[in-house]
Order: structure tokens, then C-alpha cells, then sequence
């Protein structure tokens, strides 16, 4: 492969595209996540031997039977929310579900997931002729923002069929931006790490692999990495790869020390983040497999991160794992943007590097006898 790191344009939706935007488009924030399943099931049972889920709704599907037991994960779920009290006047308060900054929930579009259908709702914002001078450059705290689905009552939100515990979504719509590289959309995280792991399965169903593959596509993630924790205690994984939407560092005024990654620089891995360190050996591995196959590999530690890769490796007594990452630019928001480019080469460096994982280089990440 070469370094090049622009792909070509796609605004003409290929296969990829059009996979990516379903996923993106699809509703499944944390505790919802069947939409989304639904997607992943019908993708990953032509490409694996079998497909079984855990107690708290994770897929685990599985192809090969010999070799060692690759746990490749991807997480379902987005950040979102869920509809908390119903007020008199109409007005409707939220739960969220993840991290969200209180700047992104104002003056948005959210879709609530009723008993009757889904219905749009908007976080209002005062208008700018109703807020004194001292107050129009203050923050809007997340406790007083309101969703306004235009009813007048109570009992026209419930006659909508919305009550407290439906699921509310950001509206925004997958789009391919200017140039056909640029795929802007809700739910990168982890979307876009979904998409990955099915188009890296599609190629392996092709060409094989050594190992026994348990392709984990988890709940709950960005309330507490729930669903990474049940599957990997039904897989027992000797070891584990998680993949992620990135952040990246090149917006203005980003701090230098927040991350690194810029987007289409190519896909990353991350030395450190708020819920694990991954293996050493592991990330030399990964190092040693993009470096060979001539693919640009950036390299981050992100304060304020966790991920999956963190539930799998406290698991059975302890696994090898790496989280590789997408970058992902305004994640955790309505309108993320992410870059094709560096998703085709992340799944060319996964698709390597199982290839790689046989039970020898297995054994090898896993002896920790001192030298």
C-alpha cells in the first residue's frame, strides 16, 4: 500500500458508504442498542460460523474453530439520552446517557424513540431579545435545558406515546461532504468502529486466518464498558482488540497535550487512556504490522477516554489488548466528522495484523518471564 492518504472520492455511495451510513443513521443510544443489533447480525452472519449474545444484549459471533481466541470488539451503543419527567406545559426534561459538554445540548434536534413512532424534539434556547446583556455569554447549564416536542400539555406528549424511559437520540443526519472523503453523521463513536470490524471480517472470510475470531459487538459502552465486560467473560479471549472512534487535536485552540491525531493522518493507537494501558508487546506488534504494510499510524495518549479494551483486559485473569482508533473530529456531539481515508487503512492494519496473531506471536504477547 501506499502512503498516499487521501482516498479516492466517494460521493457516489460504494458499498462502504452506504454501510457506514446506516450504521451512523441508525437510533441506539446506551440500553437501546436493537437497531443497531439488528444491523450487525444480518452483516456479520454471512461472514462468521455462528452468532449467540450475551445477558445485557452483546453480539458474539464467531469464525474458526483452531488457533487462538481473538476477542475483536466494537461497541453499539452512542451517547444519548432518555426522556426523564413529563412537565404540565408539555415541556419534557433528559436523562443523558455519556458524556456530553452542556455547550452541544442547546438549540439541537433529538429524536424520541415513543411507543408510537419516533418524534422530533428540540433542546429551545431563550431568545436572544429575552436574555439580559450579562447573561448572553454564559453557559447554559444541562439542568435547565428543556426538550420542546410542540405539545401544549401533558397529555399531548403522552397521546404522542412518549413517557419517561424512551430513548432520545441527536438528529443528524450521514451525509459525504465536499470532496467525497469526508463522511460527516451522529454515533462515529463507535459507529464507524462497527463498520470496521464487518468490512475486516468480509476480507478474512476471503483469505482465512489462523485464529478463532469472537467479533464482540458490545452494550453500553459509554455508560461504564457493561457489555465488554459480559462478553469477554463468555469468550475468555487470549487476547483482545477494541476498535474506536479517535479524537483528534487539530481544531483551533485545541490544546497540544489533548491529543495529537489529526484527521486523515491515518488510523491510531492509543498508549494511554483513562482506562487502560495496553500491552507493550501488543503495541509493537501493531507498530511492527503498519510500519510493514506501509500504513501511517498515529500515536496517542487521551486523558478523560475509556474504552473497551479496558473491561477486556481485567477479564479472566488478565488479557493482551490495544485500542485502535479512527480519529473522529467534534465526537460525542451531533455532527462528528471522520475521514474514509483513514478508515480503509485501519482496515487493512486490523486484517494484517490478525493474520499475524497465530499461536506462537500469541504465547509470545503473554509471557511476561523475566529475561
Amino acid at each position: 500500500m501506499g502512503l498516499a492518504l487521501l482516498a479516492a472520492p466517494a460521493t457516489a455511495q460504494d458499498r462502504t458508504a452506504r454501510l457506514l451510513g446506516e450504521l451512523a443513521d441508525a437510533h441506539g443510544p446506551s440500553g437501546f442498542e436493537e437497531p443497531v443489533r439488528k444491523i450487525v447480525v444480518r452483516e456479520l452472519a454471512p461472514l462468521t460460523d455462528s452468532i449467540r449474545y450475551d445477558g445485557v444484549g452483546s453480539v458474539i459471533a464467531q469464525s474458526g474453530t483452531t488457533g487462538p481466541k481473538i476477542m475483536f470488539d466494537a461497541h453499539m451503543d452512542e451517547v444519548g439520552g432518555m426522556v426523564r419527567r413529563i412537565a404540565p406545559g408539555g415541556l419534557l426534561t433528559m436523562q443523558l446517557l455519556g458524556g456530553f459538554l452542556d455547550q452541544v445540548l442547546i438549540d439541537k434536534r433529538w429524536t424520541i424513540l415513543g411507543s408510537k413512532g419516533p418524534v422530533t424534539a428540540v433542546t429551545g434556547i431563550r431568545s436572544v431579545h429575552t436574555v439580559a446583556a450579562e447573561e448572553r455569554s454564559r453557559l447554559i447549564p444541562r439542568d435547565m435545558i428543556f426538550l420542546d416536542v410542540g405539545a401544549r400539555t401533558a397529555a399531548e406528549v403522552e397521546a404522542l406515546g412518549i413517557s419517561p424511559g424512551d430513548p432520545i437520540v441527536p438528529w443528524s443526519p450521514f451525509e459525504i461532504m465536499s470532496g467525497g472523503v469526508r463522511y460527516v453523521g451522529k454515533a462515529w463513536d463507535d459507529r464507524v468502529g462497527l463498520a470496521v470490524v464487518i468490512e475486516a471480517m468480509r476480507r478474512l472470510k476471503e483469505t482465512g486466518h489462523p485464529n478463532q475470531i469472537f467479533v464482540a459487538a458490545t452494550v453500553q459502552e459509554e455508560i461504564g464498558l457493561r457489555g465488554a465486560r459480559t462478553a469477554a467473560d463468555i469468550i475468555k479471549p487470549d487476547v483482545g482488540i477494541a476498535i474506536e472512534a479517535g479524537v483528534t487535536g487539530d481544531m483551533p485552540g485545541s490544546p497540544a497535550e489533548a491529543s495529537q491525531a489529526r484527521l486523515g493522518g491515518g488510523p491510531g493507537i492509543f498508549l494511554f487512556d483513562s482506562s487502560t494501558i495496553p500491552n507493550r508487546k501488543f503495541v509493537a506488534l501493531v507498530k511492527a504490522v503498519a510500519a510493514a504494510e506501509r500504513i501511517p499510524l498515529q500515536l496517542d495518549l487521551v486523558q478523560g477516554y475509556g474504552d473497551d479494551s479496558g473491561a477486556i483486559q481485567a477479564t479472566d485473569g488478565g488479557v493482551p489488548t490495544v485500542n485502535l482508533v479512527v480519529p473522529g473530529r467534534s465526537l460525542h456531539a451531533h455532527n462528528g466528522i471522520i475521514d474514509r481515508g483513514d478508515f480503509d487503512r485501519m482496515v487493512e492494519l486490523v486484517v494484517a495484523l490478525i493474520r499475524r496473531l497465530d499461536a506462537k506471536t500469541v504465547a509470545e504477547l503473554k509471557d511476561f518471564t523475566p529475561r
